[in-house]
Order: structure tokens, then C-alpha cells, then sequence
């Protein structure tokens, strides 16, 4: 085990603590036309998380993360021979920049991920609840990434 260790230590390797914002994030204001998508929501939290105060008017904040797309739907991939959907794909697509008075701290940046998963009309509700839980993990995935990059300022 400490063999283990020892090597992990002389590669490099250490535990990700916690991520330090830029400080002209102290406090932020987020700028979207949606405040119930899951992505704006969990976004908001991970910011509170991270010790960002999220304010509730450009006024007061010091910095403004612009979310300019948040668009989440879902496509067929596959259907029978009976032209019956069989498999989707649920996409969530997101751009965003980050502005500090009057600096571009983050230009637009844009991410889209996608997820697949089976359809079978004899399970519409838990079909239907697998999809919800996709695209809610779909927009987890989503904030980790633009944590990780606003971290990397």
C-alpha cells in the first residue's frame, strides 16, 4: 500500500481539493432566459457550493455568467421494422461566457452532450423517468465542465 502511495506521489498525482473561482466572481450574477432549466439550476447550486454569492441583479454582482443557449430535447436513433421508435438519444447543448465589468473573462464557449437509451412502449413511465434522470445527469456533467474551466482562470 505505501508502495502504492509512494509512486501516485512521484508521478504527480494529488487529490483535487476544492476549486478556487476567479475572484471577480465573489459576486455573480447569471444571466439566462431560463431560471428552471436543470442546467441554470444545478449551476446555480455548484456556484453557492464554491463560496459565489449569486446575486439577483447585474447591479450587484460583480461579475455576469451569460448562459446564451440551453437546449435540451431528444432524437430517435433507431426504429423496428414496424417504423417504431426503438432507441433515442437525449442532447443538452449549452454556450456561455463570463464578463467582469467590462472584461471578457471567458469568451463563448459552447458544449453539447448526449446520452443514448432504449425505448419500450410496454414501460412509458419508467422509460419516460429514465429520460428525465439522463438529462438531469446530462447538466451535472455539464456544470463539472464549466467548473473545471472557470477554475483553470
Amino acid at each position: 500500500m505505501l508502495i502504492c502511495l509512494l509512486g501516485l506521489t512521484a508521478c504527480g498525482f494529488q487529490l483535487r481539493g476544492e476549486a478556487t473561482m476567479p475572484a471577480e466572481m465573489d459576486r455573480t450574477y447569471i444571466q439566462t432566459d431560463d431560471r428552471h432549466s436543470p442546467f441554470y439550476v444545478r449551476l446555480r447550486d455548484e456556484f453557492r457550493t464554491a463560496g459565489i454569492e449569486v446575486v439577483d441583479s447585474p447591479v450587484d454582482a460583480k461579475a455576469i455568467f451569460v448562459i446564451e443557449t440551453d437546449v435540451t430535447s431528444q432524437r430517435v436513433l433507431a426504429v423496428s421494422a414496424r417504423n417504431v421508435p426503438r432507441e433515442y438519444e437525449v442532447f443538452y447543448t449549452i454556450s456561455y461566457s463570463l464578463m467582469a465589468e467590462q472584461d471578457t473573462l471567458m469568451d463563448r464557449r459552447s458544449q453539447t452532450k448526449t446520452q443514448a437509451y432504449t425505448w419500450d412502449e410496454t414501460e412509458v413511465l419508467g422509460k419516460t423517468r429514465e429520460e428525465e434522470l439522463l438529462r438531469n445527469a446530462i447538466a451535472d456533467d455539464l456544470v463539472r465542465v464549466v467548473m473545471i474551466q472557470l477554475a483553470a482562470l
